[in-house]
Order: C-alpha cells, then structure tokens, then sequence
C-alpha cells in the first residue's frame, strides 16, 4: 500500500506481484519523487545555457542524460532512506505498510537494490565531464546521511535542502560553467531551491507530526509546532529574494521576473495561507499539488529567457 493512496490502483500493480514491492520502495506511483531530485538539475542546466548561450541540441541532451541519472539516483535514494528508516516507519501509521517495515522485502534485499542503482546513477558521470562527476560528490554524501538527520536535528529538511538545491551545481558543471559554487547567481539559484526545498518538506513534516513528537523523531514541525506559518512566510521571503537576486545578476527580462519571482510568490503565498498544517491530509494536497506548480514555474521563467535569447 501506498503511503497516501491508500487502496487505490497504481500503474505497477499491473506488474507481477514480486517486483511490486521494489516499486514501491522507489516511491514511483507517481513521478514526483523522481522530479523532486531532477528540478534542480533541470534549473542548473538552462541557467548554465542562457549565460553560455547553449545551442538546443547540447541542452537537450544533457537534460536527457541528467533525467535517467535521476531516474537511478531517485531509486537509490529512496531505498537507501526507507532501509535505515524502518525501524520508524513501524510505529508510524502512515508508513507502517512500506515493503520493508512489512516484511515484503528483507533489509538485505533492500540494501542490494539500492547499490545495483547507485551502480547505474555511477555509470552515467562516465558521459558528464569530469568536474561534473566530482561535483555530484556533496549530493552523495549529503543523501547517504540524510536518514540519520531525523535522529541527530531538528533541521533535516535544511539537510534535504542541500542534496536536492545541490543538483543546479551539478547541472551547470554539467553545462561547462566551471566551478559553479564560486558564482554568485548559482549561489542564489541554489538557495533558492534549498528554500523551497525547506518550505515544502516542512509542510509534508507535518503530516505526521503527532506520531514524530511521541517517538522522538526531529523535524522543524517538531522544533517550531504552533509557530511554523511564521517560519514558512520568512523561508518564503528568502526563497524570493534568491530568485530576484539570481534573475539581477544574470540579467534575466520580465518573462523570468514575471513567470518566475512573481509565479512563486503567488503560488507559495497561497500555500502557506491555505495549508491546514493540523490535518495531515490537506497538508499532502497541497505538498502534492503545489510541488508541481512551483515546481514549473521556475522552469517556465527560466526556459522562456533561453528561448527567446536563442531566437
């Protein structure tokens, strides 16, 4: 059983019943986890194109080959997560079910798939450039921490921050921009997606946040329970500014300004004044759907300044 779709079908349950459980270990009914990872390489990718000028052919290709790195990476990811996670996943009802905490895959099985998939996210830095490869190095270790993070902070969702924003470094490495975390309009684009990162995962935080008090789980739900609406407009701020920062500093019209900044300022705002972060169900309504929205928004901004700059 899906952690949120409860009995309804899914696309593999058409599969044999075995591998069943793998795909939900990769948290695939849908393909936001896959997108959660890949956005902020996609960003990378296309803000590193419009300050080179990429011709088409090279950006598309390399968000090609970024995309089923991803698709990899996200299944290791979250085999890896799910694996150390188990023994919480037990006691909370929400994730009680998940193949491992249900027997439906050992641990070991479980620690096998997530390396065959780590092996294939591995074999596609054979086509990036070698800096690429090497940037990739702090996502890999930030996302093999990230389980313990829960245990060790009341901040795991900064430390999710870090591994997904880090992906706009290694899509603009990927892009020959050289070092990219020395640039400051990486650095805000960066932030950017580490802030939204924080405000959305805050809100999905929620969603168990009871059940995380009374076993000792960390969060910042946890840390700032009955004051996180503050918290999530002030991220909101910082998020905006990276963005208006980011699009200064490029140099970035009012297709970006518009779509973008003003997009995610829309979107965020009615969010966070929307979300009812006492009802675990609307707060996954809107983690769902606006992870979308804002999601495209960003790429929106940013693919209509490379479009009409190529033109």
């Amino acid at each position: 059983m899906s952690d949120t779709q409860g009995n309804r079908r899914r696309w593999y349950d058409c599969l044999p019943s075995s591998w069943v459980p793998y795909m939900e270990l990769c948290h695939i009914s849908t393909p936001a986890p896959i997108f959660l990872i890949y956005f902020p390489h996609l960003y990378g990718v296309i803000y590193a194109a419009i300050v080179r000028n990429s011709p088409v052919a090279e950006v598309l290709h390399m968000c090609s080959v970024l995309l089923t790195g991803t698709i990899f990476f996200s299944n290791a990811a979250h085999a890896w997560n799910d694996l150390i996670d188990a023994p919480i996943d037990k006691m909370i009802r929400r994730t009680k079910n998940r193949p491992i905490p249900r027997g439906a895959i050992s641990p070991l099985s479980a620690f096998i798939f997530a390396l065959i998939h780590a092996f294939g996210a591995a074999c596609h830095l054979l086509v990036l450039p070698r800096d690429t490869a090497i940037c990739t190095l702090p996502t890999v270790l930030g996302t093999t921490y990230y389980p313990w993070a829960k245990r060790h902070t009341y901040f795991p969702q900064v430390v999710l921050g870090f591994c997904l924003a880090w992906g706009a470094m290694v899509g603009a490495s990927a892009m020959g921009i050289q070092q990219p975390w020395t640039k400051g309009t990486a650095i805000c684009l960066f932030l950017a997606c580490l802030f939204w990162t924080v405000m959305y995962d805050t809100i999905y935080s929620h969603m168990d946040l009871e059940e995380d008090i009374k076993i000792g789980v960390k969060s910042m739900a946890v840390y700032f329970q009955g004051k996180a609406k503050l918290l999530l407009w002030f991220v909101l701020v910082c998020m905006i500014s990276s963005l208006i920062l980011c699009g200064n500093m490029v140099g970035l019209g009012r297709q970006y300004m518009v779509t973008t900044v003003g997009g995610c300022l829309a979107s965020q705002a009615m969010i966070v004044q929307m979300v009812d972060l006492k009802d675990p169900q609307n707060c996954w309504w809107w983690f769902a759907n606006g992870f979308w929205v804002t999601g495209g928004l960003i790429a929106g901004g940013l693919v209509s300044e490379y479009v009409i700059r190529s033109v």
